[in-house]
């Protein structure tokens, strides 16, 4: 072959390889402006349900409680009502993951396998499937938006979350909880039939939200123990809401919180392996 035909050959490739990188980033762009238009048409359903749960912890346990007298948090309700606002963020970050794309994903999965006319698009199949979690990653984003005011001003006369926002940890630690709550839809979405989608809330979401800090500080869990062992505060650490909510005490308060260097690398470890395990399960359940 001669040099001009090398040059020619190349220049046919690399235009090949860009109209297939063009196409590809059309596509995307397109499944993502669908899934905006849904979210705008049904924008009441989605706030309300990213605030409902949030709110009603926050109305219950700094309202209700210190109204009744009830005792709040082991300790005095300035401090329970901060740890609890970090919670919520984090806990909202990660239903809203689950919702919009595992229970989406199941749905399309469905009887009207939904999912066939997205992978349909000019674009490689784990594009798709990092769509969902990246359209996921968006909305939770808009979620802690809308839920740490709400849950800021939510309390009780005497009772006041002491927020502080460190703007270099924030901008970094919520698109990251995001993304890592996004795959974890993927993956939770892509692993139960959607006959048994309620099965998943039982025996994941439920130990998920209450074993992940929600409530509490990881740092306090360290008064549990047998012996010399701290077994809860172990064992919680395989719980990837605990370094979500972690993060968010880090991010809008001056409480004890995880050390950040543990928090970074953990979570960016969650991302690669849900996204890893999501995508093979995403491949496996379209070609099947």
């Amino acid at each position: 072959m001669s040099t001009n035909e090398i040059a020619i050959h190349e220049h046919i490739t690399a235009g090949q390889r860009r109209s297939s990188l063009s196409a590809s980033r059309l596509a995307l762009g397109a499944l993502l402006l669908r899934d905006v238009v849904v979210v705008r048409k049904d924008w009441a359903i989605f706030v309300l349900r990213t605030i409902i749960q949030p709110f009603l912890l926050c109305f219950v346990f700094l309202f209700v409680f210190p109204k009744i007298g009830q005792s709040i948090g082991g300790g005095e309700a300035s401090g329970f009502a901060t740890v609890l606002v970090a919670g919520v963020v984090g806990i909202s970050i990660m239903f809203q993951g689950v919702q919009s794309v595992a229970l989406q994903m199941a749905q399309e999965f469905g009887f009207t396998r939904e999912i066939e006319d997205r992978v349909q698009a000019p674009c490689p199949i784990w594009l798709v499937a990092g769509e969902k979690v990246l359209s996921g990653a968006i909305q939770g984003i808009i979620s802690a938006c809308i839920v740490l005011p709400i849950a800021s001003v939510v309390h009780a006369k005497g009772v006041s979350a002491q927020i502080s926002v460190h703007w270099l940890i924030l901008i970094t630690i919520v698109p990251l909880a995001c993304i890592a709550m996004g795959s974890l839809g993927l993956v939770l979405g892509t692993s139960f039939e959607p006959r048994n989608i309620g099965l998943m809330f039982g025996f994941v979401i439920l130990p998920i939200t209450f074993l992940g800090g929600t409530y509490y500080q990881w740092t306090r869990l360290a008064s549990v123990r047998i012996g010399g062992f701290h077994w809860l505060q172990t064992i919680v650490l395989i719980n990837p809401l605990i370094y979500v909510n972690e993060g968010m005490r880090a991010a809008f308060t001056n409480v004890p919180h995880m050390h950040l260097y543990i928090i970074y690398p953990v979570l960016i470890g969650f991302c690669v392996g849900f996204l890893s395990l999501g995508l093979r399960n995403f491949r496996r359940r379209v070609l099947s």
